[in-house]
């Protein structure tokens, strides 16, 4: 790696994992030597998923089978015509995007830690880190450059439903993310926000996914504080440690772990609700959405009345309008009723995290396979505040009324209504 990528990848890391460099970058990010002793290989992973032939199954089939009964599951042929494909690979995307800033991480005061594609592309292919950078950008298409990514790809046919839509792109929460990292990077293990499934397609490498039904106790997936140190969130530190106790004969059945390798070319389901942890195991490019449809409606509904009431709101006028057919559906939902999901914290925690996605028991905006880290920090006002929640990274107010979900702490949370100047960005 050259001088001057050295530079700006170690000023990523102090802004984004400050608590790792305290003696020294190269001491804190490869503390545990997992380069050399974690293995990334595919052999010897015993895969117990639902995989699917794209070709073979319909839309409505697929609904029946796997959305409507919460079955994840990994479908192929999906992405044949798509244009990542052939655009996607680290060298094309290094030389097409190379002055293009994308999401790497927060720093301790929420805001985002960007880096320059052709550093990161040089530090994908020479890192020795145990739990490295990992590229999360939710607003590349926000950008009149880095916007060209959303020409490669479209939604798989299998996800035709996206209600969320309906509030406009300006005020619906994060849901779409480009996704790009070394091995060993990746997310730690988390439920994705208010209800939503997620679809992750996989363009280049290899992400092995561990996955279990939402009853599970999160007592029971996450490593202790003695074990991780300063890695709790992170998915090499869950594989290293807590893998080996879920994988024992002895696991109870009524949370049986679901484990595959997805590969290039493989879209995985991940329906709401169910606790999925995610590594790289070599250097990987994938798109990853979450979404509302037909068959989750009722839960997404239910937790944004609860958890984003300005929200939900805005989303019922906007059905009134768009989609009266769903009105009948949201007010026939039982609010008080159980929607059989355990308490948890929906954020994840990425390799760029500074705490664990199983800190906190709220949702938060971060979604599917690989998201950003988890709350650090509790935030005393809403999202959509007028007042801070409309700031972009610079603390300057966005005009589109935009929330800007750059924040560690958790921006689905409504325990206070109030805003002061100190929570103003």
């Amino acid at each position: 790696m050259d001088r001057k990528t050295l530079i700006r990848i170690n000023q990523a890391k102090e802004k984004a994992r400050p608590e790792l460099c305290k003696e020294g970058i190269d001491s804190g990010w490869r503390k545990f030597g997992f380069y050399e002793s974690f293995c990334t290989s595919t052999e010897g992973i015993v895969e117990n998923i639902p995989r699917v032939d794209g070709n073979q199954i319909t839309i409505k089939k697929f609904i029946e089978k796997f959305e409507s009964t919460y079955t994840p599951c990994v479908i192929s042929n999906l992405l044949h015509t798509w244009p990542a494909n052939e655009k996607w690979t680290l060298k094309k995307l290094a030389r097409k995007y190379r002055n293009q800033k994308f999401k790497c991480g927060e720093d301790d005061d929420g805001y985002s830690v960007k880096i320059k594609m052709k550093y990161f592309a040089r530090y994908m292919t020479d890192n020795k880190d145990d739990s490295p950078l990992y590229i999360f950008d939710s607003s590349f298409s926000d950008h009149v450059k880095r916007k060209r990514l959303l020409d490669d790809f479209e939604v798989p046919r299998m996800f035709p439903d996206d209600y969320f839509s309906l509030v406009g792109e300006s005020r619906r929460p994060p849901y779409r993310w480009f996704v790009m990292g070394p091995g060993r990077s990746g997310t730690g293990i988390h439920i994705d926000p208010l209800g939503t499934s997620a679809w992750n397609s996989l363009l280049k490498g290899h992400k092995r996914w561990c996955l279990f039904p939402p009853e599970t106790p999160k007592e029971l997936l996450k490593p202790s504080q003695g074990e991780a140190w300063k890695q709790k969130g992170e998915a090499i530190t869950w594989f290293t440690y807590v893998y080996p106790k879920v994988s024992q004969p002895g696991w109870p059945e009524k949370y049986k772990m679901i484990e595959c390798v997805q590969r290039p070319g493989d879209t995985m389901f991940v329906p709401g609700g169910w606790w999925h942890v995610v590594l790289n195991l070599d250097d990987t490019v994938a798109v990853t959405q979450n979404y509302c449809s037909r068959v989750n409606f009722p839960v997404v509904w239910k937790k944004t009345v609860k958890g984003r009431p300005k929200l939900s709101r805005k989303w019922y006028k906007a059905m009134q309008l768009r989609r009266p057919d769903l009105i009948k559906v949201a007010d026939s939902v039982d609010m008080n009723k159980n929607d059989g999901y355990t308490s948890s914290s929906s954020s994840s925690s990425s390799s760029s995290s500074s705490s664990s996605s199983l800190d906190s028991d709220s949702d938060s905006v971060w979604s599917d396979d690989d998201q950003p880290p988890a709350a650090k920090k509790q935030r005393k006002c809403p999202p959509d505040c007028e007042e801070c929640g409309n700031r972009n990274d610079k603390g300057e107010l966005r005009n589109n009324g935009e929330s800007a979900i750059t924040s560690k702490s958790n921006p689905y949370d409504r325990s206070s209504n109030s805003c002061s100047p100190a929570n103003s960005r």
